[in-house]
Protein backbone atom coordinates (compact mmCIF):
# COMPACT_ATOMS: atom_id res chain seq x y z
CA UNK A 1 0.00 0.00 0.00
CA UNK A 2 1.84 3.14 -1.28
CA UNK A 3 1.79 6.12 0.63
CA UNK A 4 3.34 9.65 -0.52
CA UNK A 5 5.75 11.50 0.81
CA UNK A 6 6.21 15.29 0.70
CA UNK A 7 9.56 16.80 1.60
CA UNK A 8 9.59 20.01 2.47
CA UNK A 9 13.10 21.86 2.80
CA UNK A 10 13.08 25.01 4.72
CA UNK A 11 15.87 27.30 7.01
CA UNK A 12 16.35 26.03 10.14
CA UNK A 13 15.22 29.44 11.65
CA UNK A 14 11.74 28.70 10.17
CA UNK A 15 11.54 24.97 11.24
CA UNK A 16 9.22 25.31 13.56
CA UNK A 17 6.54 27.56 12.27
CA UNK A 18 6.91 25.19 8.96
CA UNK A 19 6.27 21.80 11.34
CA UNK A 20 3.07 23.55 12.44
CA UNK A 21 2.11 24.24 8.96
CA UNK A 22 2.82 20.51 8.06
CA UNK A 23 1.18 19.61 11.62
CA UNK A 24 -1.73 20.68 10.60
CA UNK A 25 -2.25 19.64 6.95
CA UNK A 26 -0.80 15.80 6.84
CA UNK A 27 -3.37 13.28 8.31
CA UNK A 28 -0.67 9.97 7.84
CA UNK A 29 1.88 11.65 10.19
CA UNK A 30 5.19 13.76 9.86
CA UNK A 31 9.29 12.66 10.21
CA UNK A 32 11.55 15.83 10.98
CA UNK A 33 14.87 15.44 9.77
CA UNK A 34 17.29 17.95 11.89
CA UNK A 35 21.04 17.60 11.71
CA UNK A 36 22.27 21.21 13.31
CA UNK A 37 23.00 19.97 16.52
CA UNK A 38 23.89 15.93 15.85
CA UNK A 39 26.87 16.45 18.11
CA UNK A 40 24.51 17.14 21.05
CA UNK A 41 22.00 14.94 20.20
CA UNK A 42 24.26 12.00 19.97
CA UNK A 43 26.20 12.58 23.14
CA UNK A 44 22.52 13.02 24.95
CA UNK A 45 21.03 9.97 23.51
CA UNK A 46 23.63 7.45 22.85
CA UNK A 47 25.98 8.84 24.91
CA UNK A 48 28.75 8.35 22.22
CA UNK A 49 31.30 10.87 19.76
CA UNK A 50 31.62 8.40 17.20
CA UNK A 51 28.99 9.42 14.28
CA UNK A 52 28.81 8.93 10.53
CA UNK A 53 30.39 10.74 8.17
CA UNK A 54 27.23 10.74 6.64
CA UNK A 55 25.48 12.00 9.33
CA UNK A 56 27.91 14.63 9.62
CA UNK A 57 27.91 15.97 6.09
CA UNK A 58 24.12 16.58 6.33
CA UNK A 59 22.95 20.50 5.92
CA UNK A 60 23.36 22.32 9.54
CA UNK A 61 20.62 25.20 8.11
CA UNK A 62 18.65 23.60 6.98
CA UNK A 63 15.62 21.34 7.74
CA UNK A 64 13.39 18.65 6.33
CA UNK A 65 10.22 17.78 7.16
CA UNK A 66 8.50 15.26 5.68
CA UNK A 67 4.44 14.87 5.50
CA UNK A 68 3.10 11.39 4.83
CA UNK A 69 -0.36 10.80 3.00
CA UNK A 70 -2.61 8.14 2.91
CA UNK A 71 -3.36 6.15 -0.17
CA UNK A 72 -5.82 7.61 -2.42
CA UNK A 73 -5.27 11.19 -0.82
CA UNK A 74 -4.44 14.04 -3.23
CA UNK A 75 -0.98 15.26 -3.60
CA UNK A 76 -1.88 17.65 -5.60
CA UNK A 77 -4.69 19.39 -3.34
CA UNK A 78 -2.14 18.70 -0.25
CA UNK A 79 0.09 20.76 -2.49
CA UNK A 80 -1.48 23.88 -2.87
CA UNK A 81 -2.46 23.97 0.34
CA UNK A 82 1.11 24.12 1.50
CA UNK A 83 1.75 26.64 -0.82
CA UNK A 84 -0.79 28.92 0.03
CA UNK A 85 -0.30 28.10 4.38
CA UNK A 86 3.45 28.24 4.26
CA UNK A 87 3.08 31.98 1.51
CA UNK A 88 0.90 33.06 4.36
CA UNK A 89 3.51 32.62 7.15
CA UNK A 90 6.06 34.22 5.13
CA UNK A 91 8.21 30.65 4.99
CA UNK A 92 10.49 29.96 2.10
CA UNK A 93 10.69 26.25 1.29
CA UNK A 94 11.14 24.11 -1.70
CA UNK A 95 9.09 20.38 -1.83
CA UNK A 96 9.85 16.76 -3.28
CA UNK A 97 7.39 14.33 -3.76
CA UNK A 98 8.11 10.56 -3.29
CA UNK A 99 6.12 7.17 -3.52
CA UNK A 100 6.56 5.34 -0.15
CA UNK A 101 5.62 2.00 1.12
CA UNK A 102 3.33 2.30 4.44
CA UNK A 103 6.50 -0.28 6.21
CA UNK A 104 8.72 2.00 5.16
CA UNK A 105 7.88 5.41 7.32
CA UNK A 106 5.57 4.17 9.70
CA UNK A 107 7.36 1.20 11.23
CA UNK A 108 11.43 1.95 9.83
CA UNK A 109 11.50 5.22 12.70
CA UNK A 110 10.41 3.52 15.15
CA UNK A 111 13.79 2.31 16.66
CA UNK A 112 14.63 5.80 17.07
CA UNK A 113 11.99 6.33 19.86
CA UNK A 114 12.49 5.52 23.49
CA UNK A 115 10.81 6.55 26.57
CA UNK A 116 11.91 9.75 28.31
CA UNK A 117 11.63 11.53 31.22
CA UNK A 118 10.32 15.02 31.89
CA UNK A 119 10.14 17.11 35.17
CA UNK A 120 9.90 15.56 37.96
CA UNK A 121 6.63 13.43 37.39
CA UNK A 122 6.48 13.14 33.72
CA UNK A 123 7.38 10.03 31.80
CA UNK A 124 6.92 10.26 27.71
CA UNK A 125 6.52 6.59 26.51
CA UNK A 126 6.22 5.74 22.79
CA UNK A 127 2.61 3.36 22.07
CA UNK A 128 4.44 0.49 21.61
CA UNK A 129 7.00 0.37 23.68
CA UNK A 130 6.70 -0.97 27.76
CA UNK A 131 8.44 1.30 30.28
CA UNK A 132 8.19 0.41 34.47
CA UNK A 133 8.15 3.67 35.99
CA UNK A 134 5.92 5.23 38.74
CA UNK A 135 5.94 8.48 37.26
CA UNK A 136 2.65 9.28 35.00
CA UNK A 137 3.08 8.00 31.68
CA UNK A 138 2.12 9.93 28.66
CA UNK A 139 1.71 7.74 25.96
CA UNK A 140 2.36 9.21 22.82
CA UNK A 141 2.41 7.90 19.27
CA UNK A 142 4.78 9.34 16.76
CA UNK A 143 3.31 8.29 13.61
CA UNK A 144 0.17 9.81 14.25
CA UNK A 145 1.89 13.28 14.08
CA UNK A 146 1.49 13.59 17.57
CA UNK A 147 4.86 14.47 18.36
CA UNK A 148 7.68 12.95 21.12
CA UNK A 149 7.89 15.58 23.59
CA UNK A 150 11.24 15.95 22.38
CA UNK A 151 11.08 19.46 20.92
CA UNK A 152 12.49 22.06 23.07
CA UNK A 153 9.67 24.22 23.14
CA UNK A 154 6.83 21.21 23.95
CA UNK A 155 9.65 19.93 26.95
CA UNK A 156 9.24 23.08 28.37
CA UNK A 157 5.93 23.15 28.59
CA UNK A 158 5.70 20.10 30.40
CA UNK A 159 8.01 20.91 32.32
CA UNK A 160 6.01 23.73 33.58
CA UNK A 161 3.12 21.59 33.94
CA UNK A 162 4.75 19.24 36.14
CA UNK A 163 6.20 21.87 38.18
CA UNK A 164 2.61 23.78 39.02
CA UNK A 165 -0.49 21.22 38.02
CA UNK A 166 -1.32 20.02 41.99
CA UNK A 167 -5.20 18.85 41.44
CA UNK A 168 -8.41 19.76 40.02
CA UNK A 169 -7.44 22.93 37.88
CA UNK A 170 -9.56 23.54 35.33
CA UNK A 171 -7.17 24.14 31.79
CA UNK A 172 -7.28 26.31 28.38
CA UNK A 173 -4.67 25.09 25.59
CA UNK A 174 -4.80 27.68 22.88
CA UNK A 175 -3.31 26.15 19.26
CA UNK A 176 -3.61 22.02 21.00
CA UNK A 177 -3.61 20.72 17.80
CA UNK A 178 -2.79 17.29 18.79
CA UNK A 179 -3.91 17.80 22.09
CA UNK A 180 -0.58 16.92 23.99
CA UNK A 181 -0.22 19.79 26.87
CA UNK A 182 -3.90 19.03 27.55
CA UNK A 183 -3.43 15.60 27.67
CA UNK A 184 -0.36 15.86 29.84
CA UNK A 185 -2.27 18.34 32.80
CA UNK A 186 -5.16 15.76 32.75
CA UNK A 187 -2.80 13.08 33.59
CA UNK A 188 -1.28 15.01 36.22
CA UNK A 189 -4.33 15.10 37.62
CA UNK A 190 -6.05 18.62 36.27
CA UNK A 191 -10.01 18.26 37.24
CA UNK A 192 -10.95 19.55 33.23
CA UNK A 193 -9.12 20.49 30.15
CA UNK A 194 -10.14 22.84 26.84
CA UNK A 195 -8.46 22.65 23.59
CA UNK A 196 -8.79 25.23 21.03
CA UNK A 197 -7.88 25.32 17.61
CA UNK A 198 -8.47 26.64 14.19
CA UNK A 199 -7.70 23.34 12.34
CA UNK A 200 -10.71 20.60 12.44
CA UNK A 201 -8.26 18.19 12.52
CA UNK A 202 -7.24 18.83 16.13
CA UNK A 203 -10.80 17.20 17.41
CA UNK A 204 -10.32 14.14 16.11
CA UNK A 205 -6.48 13.92 16.87
CA UNK A 206 -6.69 14.96 20.37
CA UNK A 207 -9.23 13.08 20.56
CA UNK A 208 -7.37 9.80 19.55
CA UNK A 209 -4.69 10.66 21.68
CA UNK A 210 -7.12 11.46 25.05
CA UNK A 211 -8.43 7.96 24.11
CA UNK A 212 -4.93 6.45 24.48
CA UNK A 213 -4.50 8.01 27.86
CA UNK A 214 -7.66 7.41 29.45
CA UNK A 215 -8.58 11.38 29.58
CA UNK A 216 -10.87 11.63 26.70
CA UNK A 217 -14.12 12.17 29.04
CA UNK A 218 -12.20 15.32 30.84
CA UNK A 219 -10.95 16.96 27.36
CA UNK A 220 -13.01 19.26 25.15
CA UNK A 221 -11.77 20.76 21.66
CA UNK A 222 -13.12 23.32 20.19
CA UNK A 223 -12.39 24.48 16.95
CA UNK A 224 -12.26 27.98 16.01
CA UNK A 225 -10.41 31.41 17.27
CA UNK A 226 -9.72 31.77 20.96
CA UNK A 227 -12.19 34.64 21.41
CA UNK A 228 -15.51 32.80 20.16
CA UNK A 229 -14.65 29.69 21.80
CA UNK A 230 -12.83 30.30 25.15
CA UNK A 231 -15.29 30.91 27.93
CA UNK A 232 -15.05 31.25 31.56
CA UNK A 233 -11.75 31.76 33.89
CA UNK A 234 -8.96 29.15 33.67
CA UNK A 235 -6.48 28.00 36.29
CA UNK A 236 -3.63 27.28 33.86
CA UNK A 237 -3.42 28.64 30.13
CA UNK A 238 -0.88 26.87 27.59
CA UNK A 239 0.31 28.48 24.53
CA UNK A 240 3.03 26.75 22.78
CA UNK A 241 2.39 27.89 19.51
CA UNK A 242 4.66 31.35 18.10
CA UNK A 243 5.86 34.62 18.93
CA UNK A 244 3.34 36.56 16.64
CA UNK A 245 0.45 34.35 17.91
CA UNK A 246 1.12 34.93 21.38
CA UNK A 247 1.70 39.08 20.90
CA UNK A 248 -1.58 38.58 18.86
CA UNK A 249 -3.42 37.09 21.75
CA UNK A 250 -1.60 38.82 25.09
CA UNK A 251 -4.24 41.32 25.33
CA UNK A 252 -7.23 38.57 25.76
CA UNK A 253 -5.74 36.29 28.41
CA UNK A 254 -6.11 38.23 31.66
CA UNK A 255 -9.79 38.14 31.12
CA UNK A 256 -9.53 33.89 31.29
CA UNK A 257 -7.25 34.15 34.05
CA UNK A 258 -9.19 32.71 37.26
CA UNK A 259 -7.24 34.45 40.33
CA UNK A 260 -3.64 33.30 41.26
CA UNK A 261 -3.87 31.57 37.56
CA UNK A 262 -1.13 30.94 35.45
CA UNK A 263 -0.09 31.22 31.77
CA UNK A 264 2.47 29.51 29.85
CA UNK A 265 3.60 30.39 26.56
CA UNK A 266 6.16 28.89 25.00
CA UNK A 267 7.35 28.61 21.07
CA UNK A 268 9.43 31.53 21.25
CA UNK A 269 12.63 31.89 19.32
CA UNK A 270 15.51 33.75 21.86
CA UNK A 271 15.98 36.24 19.57
CA UNK A 272 12.25 37.09 20.28
CA UNK A 273 11.87 36.73 23.54
CA UNK A 274 12.03 40.62 24.85
CA UNK A 275 9.86 41.75 22.50
CA UNK A 276 7.13 38.24 23.76
CA UNK A 277 7.77 39.49 27.19
CA UNK A 278 7.01 43.43 26.65
CA UNK A 279 3.71 42.69 24.84
CA UNK A 280 3.02 40.37 27.51
CA UNK A 281 3.52 42.98 30.18
CA UNK A 282 1.19 45.63 28.81
CA UNK A 283 -1.22 42.85 28.32
CA UNK A 284 -1.49 43.12 32.62
CA UNK A 285 1.18 39.99 33.20
CA UNK A 286 3.86 39.59 35.40
CA UNK A 287 6.70 37.56 34.18
CA UNK A 288 7.67 34.85 37.36
CA UNK A 289 10.37 32.54 35.25
CA UNK A 290 11.75 32.03 32.00
CA UNK A 291 12.62 28.83 31.21
CA UNK A 292 15.27 28.36 28.17
CA UNK A 293 16.36 25.14 26.60
CA UNK A 294 18.32 25.09 22.87
CA UNK A 295 17.82 28.98 22.20
CA UNK A 296 14.10 28.19 22.87
CA UNK A 297 12.04 30.30 25.51
CA UNK A 298 9.25 29.42 27.62
CA UNK A 299 7.50 32.10 29.40
CA UNK A 300 5.55 31.67 32.81
CA UNK A 301 3.38 34.33 33.94
CA UNK A 302 0.73 35.87 36.47
CA UNK A 303 -1.34 38.44 36.74
CA UNK A 304 -0.13 41.75 37.49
Amino acid sequence: MEWTDIRLTVAKADADNAEAVATMIAEGGIYIEDYSDIEQQVAEIAHVDLIEQELLDKPRDTVIIHMYLEPGASPVETLALIQARMEAAGIAYTVETEGVEQEDWQNGWRKYYHPMDIGKRLAIVPSWQEYDTDRVKLILDPGLAFGTGGHETTSLCLEALDERVRGGERVLDIGTGSGILAIAALKLGAGSAEGVDIDPVAVRTAGENAALNGVADKLTVLVGDLSDKASGRYDIITANIVANAIISLAPAVPGLMAENATFIASGIIDSRKDEVIAALEAAGLTVQEVKEKRGWECIVCKKA
